[in-house]
This record gives structure tokens, C-alpha cells and sequence, in this order.
């Protein structure tokens, strides 16, 4: 589900916003790169003269210019010109159109490994070249590798990531309450009664978009059942009735059963949207505390509040839950042949490379999941901490559990896990009933995916 879509838009604004409370600690460049200027050896790519090269993305505005900046680089060091096809929203179903009038692009970028496999099962899109293939394993670690196959064949590139797994809190008021950051969900807490005590509520969520309670779940779920039963829960092959997931509801029942932990109680933030949640929390005078979530809050803070990233706006890890590791939820997006062509093979062989991720990675708004990517191409610190988290999670991360799901479970506004979770916000102690409608609702939807 493409819910950060809107978010990211202002890509451009957070990477100037992050820059500017980064300036002495400012250890990237913002000058092209040898790759991006076209000088120096880079990646060796096929000569494709005179051949046009499509591809197929949801980008728009400051994220599309960025991505144009790559092709570009694509053009200068294979002849080839490049075409960028904007797909709106609804991306898939703009893909299947295309494909049903003979008319496919090259690569298309796909937000869900759901639509990865839909697509591979359909026959519409090609396995990687063995030559591909050796770009991507040199470059992604195998579990990125994994959300890109299908039955044992690699068909995609992960070129852009994100980070699900921050907390992001108001300095001053930690500061107030003498809290800190916690590495484990115990500490977490322990900081939360300190943050109550000082007279703010230590907690936003943004409890009417339902993706947001997915999150918050998913990300107990991973530290505390490790990714084997997480792999599992996302694939249903155990039920939502399963203990590991009562012992999950059980934690999330810790923060969501104190109203006097949310701004408003349970009803106040089940009827706040997730942008209203971040300013509740960095707004002027702040409701609340923290508010966990993606990277891309950070691009809400600079639109709409005046805090400053790095100094009023900081945030930490995801805490460790009970004795698991601190987990790391992701986003991301893949790109794929759609086409049985040089130019599609050759795009994907650029865009699994560490050239083409510096490209964007320079101009910011922008985290990638190749581990062979210099740091230093982040323009600021607090984006090379958050793309360093990722990184270091080597195979333990996983991919948002509600985007792997059929949407009638993961990924639609009040239906399935998105309400289940949402009637849970509304009565944190009935976890055998939480779980009784999320398996409900779970075979339903596997059943007919």
C-alpha cells in the first residue's frame, strides 16, 4: 500500500530541513558525484544507441525530478534516451491496462511485493539477467533479494527504501520530564510515566488512519516473535489466533489501554488523522511527547511546525521488545522488466548499482537499501543514522506485514486489520476478541487473494 506516497512528496524539503540543523556536522557533498557527472570509470553498461528506454513510476514533483537526474546519468552512459511514464496512484492497475493493450513500459517501480509476485505470476514481468543478478547480490543483502523473487527467481532492484522503526520525540519536553532514549520497550515506558508525570501525555497516534496502528504492531511483533514467526503471521501460515500474537496485543494494550498517556484518550486518537498526530507532538504548545513511525515524519515536521530536526525534533530506534532485537519495519520501492529487452535489463543492472544511488541519495529525501552505498552521499547526519539503521539490520528486517497482505486485509480504510486494530485502540483488554476478527478477517481475505 502506497501510504506514504504523500508524504515524501516534499522529499526535497525534508533533505533541506535536515541540512540546515546539520551544518557543522555536515560531512556529505553536495556536488555531483564522478558518476553523476558523467567522468570517472563507474558501472560499465551496454552501448544502447538509438534505442528508448521507458519506465513506469508513481513519482511525482521533487521525487520524479530526482529520479530524471538518474536516468540522465542512465543516457550519458549508454546512449540510450529514457522515458518517464507517470502512473498516478493506482499504479497497478495503470501497468495492467498498458500490459492488456500490447503496450507495456520497460521497468516499472512496484510499491508492494504482493504486486511483485501478482505481476510474476501473470507472466507480465521478466527475471533478472544473470548479469543483473550479480549486480544485486553483490550490492542487497538476501533478504531484500528475497522480497524480489518469486519461486526461486529473482525478478527485482529494491532502489528506494524507508525506515519504519523511529521514535521521534520533542526535545523540550523529554528535557522537562528528564526523559531519555530508550533502547528497550521497558525503558520506553518507564520514560513514558516520567513524560505523564511532567503533564504531557508522552504519546501521539493518529489512530483514524489505520495504517498507523499496523505499524505500531508490526514492529512489537518483529522484536518480540523474531522474523521467522513474523515471516509466518505475514504469509498466513499461522493463525491471527496465534499466542505470539496475543502476547503482542498484550504489549501494545500497555500504552493504548492509558488514556492518560494520548492526547484526548483512545477516543481522542481515533479521531486523529496521522498528520495531526506529528504536529500534536512538535506543534506550539506541544500535546504530547512522541510519536513513533517512518522517516517520513520528518517531512511533516518541517511543513507543518516550526521545530527544527536535530534540535527540537530528534528520534531513536524502535525499542527492543521483552529479550528480542530492536526491530527494523521497512517500505520500499522495486523495479522491474516489464519488458524482454536490453534497455530494461540494462536500466535495472544501473539502478542495483551504488552509482545510481548516490545520484539520489545527493540530493536528498531519498534512503537506499544497498549496503555498498558510501554514507557520506547522505548530505546530513540525521539521514545517514536513519539509512545506517537499515543497513545494520542485515537479514533481520521485514517488510511492512499489512503492504505483503491482499488489501482487503492490509491495505483498506475500514475493513480488516486496519479497523480490527482501530476496535482494538477502542478496547485494549479484549485481545481474544481482537484476534478472533483478525483471523476472521484474515482467512477471508487469503482465501480469496
Amino acid at each position: 500500500m502506497r501510504r506514504f506516497v504523500g508524504a515524501v512528496a516534499a522529499a526535497s524539503l525534508l533533505a533541506v530541513g535536515l541540512t540546515a540543523c546539520s551544518d557543522d556536522n555536515d560531512k556529505g557533498s553536495n556536488t555531483p558525484s564522478s558518476a553523476a557527472s558523467g567522468q570517472g570509470s563507474g558501472q560499465q553498461l551496454p552501448s544502447l544507441k538509438g534505442q528508448t528506454v521507458s519506465v513506469a513510476a508513481v513519482w511525482t514533483g521533487d521525487e520524479q525530478a530526482a529520479f530524471k537526474k538518474v536516468l540522465a546519468e542512465f543516457e550519458k552512459r549508454t546512449g540510450a534516451k529514457t522515458e518517464f511514464v507517470p502512473t498516478g496512484d493506482s499504479a497497478s492497475a495503470f501497468l495492467g491496462t498498458r500490459v492488456a493493450g500490447g503496450n507495456p513500459p520497460d521497468v516499472a517501480i512496484l510499491a508492494q511485493p504482493g504486486v511483485l509476485k501478482q505481476f510474476a505470476q501473470q507472466g507480465w514481468i521478466k527475471p533478472l539477467s544473470d548479469d543483473v543478478k550479480n549486480t544485486v547480490q553483490q550490492n542487497f543483502s538476501p533478504q531484500w533479494q528475497t522480497l524480489a523473487s518469486y519461486q526461486d527467481k529473482l525478478y527485482g532492484v529494491y532502489y528506494k527504501g524507508a525506515n519504519k522503526s523511529l521514535i521521534w520525540y520533542n526535545a523540550k519536553v523529554y528535557d522537562t520530564a528528564g526523559a531519555k532514549e530508550s533502547a528497550t520497550w521497558d525503558d520506553l515506558l518507564k520514560n513514558a510515566a516520567l513524560i505523564s508525570d511532567s503533564g504531557t501525555p508522552p504519546f501521539a497516534i493518529g489512530g483514524a488512519d489505520g495504517w498507523v496502528l499496523t505499524d505500531w504492531f508490526e514492529n512489537i511483533y518483529l522484536s518480540q516473535a523474531g522474523p521467522a514467526m513474523y515471516d509466518k503471521l505475514a504469509k498466513h501460515q499461522i493463525p491471527w489466533t496465534d499466542p505470539t500474537v496475543a502476547k503482542a496485543l498484550e504489549v501494545l494494550g500497555q500504552v493504548w489501554s492509558r488514556n492518560d498517556w494520548l492526547p484526548g484518550g483512545s477516543g481522542g486518537a481515533l479521531q486523529t488523522e496521522f498528520p495531526a498526530s506529528v504536529t500534536q507532538a512538535f506543534g506550539d504548545p506541544a500535546k504530547a511527547g512522541m510519536v513513533p513511525g517512518a522517516d517520513f515524519i520528518g517531512t511533516n515536521i518541517i511543513k507543518s511546525t516550526k521545530a527544527k530536526i536535530g534540535t527540537d525534533a530528534k528520534f531513536f530506534g524502535f525499542p527492543a521488545v521483552d529479550n528480542g532485537k530492536a526491530p527494523v519495519v521497512t517500505g520500499g520501492d522495486v523495479a522491474v522488466a516489464m519488458k524482454d529487452s536490453a534497455g530494461a535489463q540494462a536500466l535495472l543492472n544501473f539502478l542495483a548499482s551504488p552509482d545510481a544511488a548516490k545520484i539520489w541519495a545527493e540530493q536528498g529525501g531519498y534512503i537506499s537499501p544497498n549496503k555498498n552505498l558510501d554514507p557520506a552521499a547522505y548530505h546530513d547526519d540525521a539521514t545517514r543514522k536513519i539509512a545506517a539503521n537499515l543497513i545494520a539490520a542485515g537479514d533481520d528486517f521485514r517488510f511492512d506485514m499489512s503492504d505483503q497482505a491482499p488489501a482487503a486485509f492490509g491495505g483498506t480504510k475500514g475493513e480488516g486489520e486496519w479497523r480490527d486494530l482501530q476496535d482494538f485502540l477502542r478496547k485494549p483488554d479484549d485481545i481474544p476478541g481482537a484476534q478472533a476478527k483478525l483471523e476472521a478477517d484474515a482467512a477471508k481475505a487469503f482465501q480469496g487473494s
